[in-house]
């Protein structure tokens, strides 16, 4: 039961990432690959700042403001040097690689012994409870202000962009502007994961990030699935069921490891469940036709 407790935990630290990966790529349809680079800055410069022993109040928005800077600078590169999103993402990425590296001086940062988001609070006694509690809470504020956002004129508008651009920029808004500040936001939820997952497993890893966007966009991909299933429109329902998506997307993982498959071939598993996730839709699609 641990085993599935600590994969729920880790569904929760990879809610904010699939938030990010719905923002990029659901509402900007925009396949954002700096993801792989934000998220390991986020971890990064949590490590490094828990190792200097700031405090919770500065390391947050330090996170928030590194993702956003990165995703900021990747959508800059795509809107004003009309360079792919792809291409621009992969760009950034790559240069975050050496950013990162500088920023943690090593390969591996330990974290053990030093004080964390889930030592400082103590919710109840039991500290696996207490982590979860904790995540739950973080989770939920992030995706109340995400979905508020999204319901405000500003949060319509970035919809919109992203529906059709064409007849958005006809309206007076400034689509550029809002696709930097969408891959502004959606790289910052990014860090966050790299913030929590730094300090829920204990250390921060310079490859942390490899591969990382497969796990959000298997979420995104299994809340779609279940979106289009349900035929749902609301903003909140989406939301609800992108954070569902991580959480499944963990908890197969974990039953994978579960009935014996070998660790080494996590990463074929994990390609294989995507693969037929967004298989699904269009395998039901054939045998409705």
């Amino acid at each position: 039961m641990d085993f599935y407790l600590t994969a729920l935990l880790q569904g929760l630290c990879f809610s904010a990432i699939a938030l990010g990966i719905y923002i990029s790529m659901k509402i900007f349809n925009i396949p954002d690959i700096t993801t792989d680079g934000s998220y390991t800055l986020g971890g990064v410069v949590t490590a490094v700042l828990l190792t200097n022993h700031q405090p919770a109040y500065v390391i947050l928005p330090a996170v928030i403001l590194a993702g956003a800077t990165a995703g900021a600078l990747t959508g800059i590169i795509h809107t004003k040097l009309k360079i792919n999103a792809l291409l621009a993402g992969i760009l950034v990425m790559t240069a975050l690689y050496s950013v990162n590296l500088t920023i943690l001086g090593r390969s591996n940062l330990p974290l053990i012994n030093l004080p964390s988001l889930f030592t400082i609070v103590n919710v109840v006694g039991d500290p696996n409870q207490n982590t979860f509690w904790i995540l739950a809470i973080f989770v939920i504020v992030i995706t109340v202000l995400i979905g508020y956002l999204l319901k405000t004129d500003f949060g319509i508008a970035m919809r919109a962009t992203g529906n059709s651009e064409s007849m958005i920029r006809s309206l007076g808004v400034n689509t550029d502007r809002m696709k930097i500040t969408g891959l502004a936001l959606a790289n910052a939820l990014t860090a966050l994961s790299g913030y929590l997952v730094a300090q829920f497993q204990g250390f921060a890893d310079i490859s942390m990030g490899i591969g990382i966007v497969i796990v959000g966009l298997g979420s995104v991909i299994i809340a779609e699935t279940l979106i289009n299933w349900f035929k749902l429109t609301s903003v909140w329902l989406s939301l609800v069921l992108v954070l569902a998506g991580a959480v499944i997307f963990q908890l197969v993982l974990a039953f994978t490891l579960s009935v014996g498959v070998d660790p080494k071939l996590l990463k074929i598993v994990t390609a294989g469940f995507v693969l037929v996730i967004v298989s699904l839709p269009r395998l039901s699609l054939l045998r409705s036709s």
